[in-house]
């Protein structure tokens, strides 16, 4: 009984800890959306009366025209807006694009293509981030214990069927990076690379860098103008990354394990140290709680 009392705690704990993280999300992205929309359609403005004045006034183009030409492409693109196309271009600020923000933002990914332009934008990005970064931590933790729970779970179900231990627990660990390989690393790609008109190694480039909060910018999903996006398209992907997230941390925490298995085994006296620190850090953490 005391058993079942346990496990019901813990997956009441997971549903708590999922709403939280989606809420803080949703919040954040209304609030993101609230502080930067207007201030990027009045920079979307001024940028097309400025190439209105250009084409106006400068029907033979110089060199000093050029350069002022120039630094308004680059003001406008540092204010998130993209110089080609025209005001009806998609906004960087709807919902589902602040969604996706406020993701990249609680997971550190921070592409660099979007930021916030307005100095009450700024101030909220700082405090949003210093709560948002330790609740996203704990929600990957707790999504990998779930993981972790359901992979026991497959494990014991493998061991009806085949009777040696090691064997299960390397098709079950087989398995399970199979399936998560292919929902997180090789169907991702082929559908960016359907939608956004990339190659498949242009999709796993952005898939890789995405999942290991690289983050450079120079592949985003959802940014070109000539296309039409569904509008849950970047919401859709911000959910993506988490998860994905949650089952890479898992993976390379198993990798860890195995690492430290091997060496263990080669190197008799590494698994004693560990066993000791092991020990130590269980006495401090007693201690602590007293």
């Amino acid at each position: 009984m005391a058993k079942f009392q346990y496990v019901r705690f813990k997956v009441s704990w997971t549903a708590i800890l999922t709403l939280a993280h989606f809420t803080y999300l949703l919040v954040g992205a209304t609030i993101f959306q609230i502080l930067e929309r207007e201030a990027e359609s009045n920079n979307r403005n001024h940028f097309q009366l400025e190439k209105l004045h250009f084409l106006a006034n400068y029907t033979c183009l110089d060199g000093p025209a050029l350069e002022k030409f120039v630094q308004v492409i680059l003001d406008a693109w540092e204010k998130g807006v993209n110089p080609s196309g025209n005001s009806t271009n998609p906004s960087n600020w709807d919902f589902s694009s602040s969604f996706f923000f406020a993701g990249t933002v609680v997971t550190t990914i921070g592409y660099g293509n979007l930021s916030p332009s307005t100095v009450s934008g700024q101030v909220f990005c700082v405090f949003y981030a210093l709560c948002g970064i330790p609740l996203n931590l704990a929600f990957l933790k707790q999504l990998g214990k779930c993981l972790t729970i359901h992979l026991g779970r497959l494990e014991r179900g493998m061991v009806s069927v085949v009777p040696h231990k090691q064997t299960v627990e390397a098709l079950a660990v087989s398995l399970f990076f199979i399936t998560g390989s292919l929902l997180f690393l090789v169907i991702p790609p082929l559908l960016f690379s359907y939608v956004e008109g990339w190659s498949f190694g242009e999709g796993f480039y952005f898939t890789f860098i995405t999942l290991s909060t690289i983050g450079f910018g120079d592949y985003v999903v959802g940014t070109d103008p000539g296309k039409e996006y569904i509008s849950l398209y970047r919401s859709l992907a911000g959910i993506w990354i988490i998860f994905a997230l949650a089952w890479l941390a898992l993976i390379l925490n198993m990798g860890a394990r195995t690492m430290e298995y091997a060496i263990g085994l080669t190197h008799p006296g590494f698994k004693k140290q560990k066993e000791e620190e092991d020990v130590s850090s269980s006495t401090i953490e007693d201690t602590s709680n007293m």
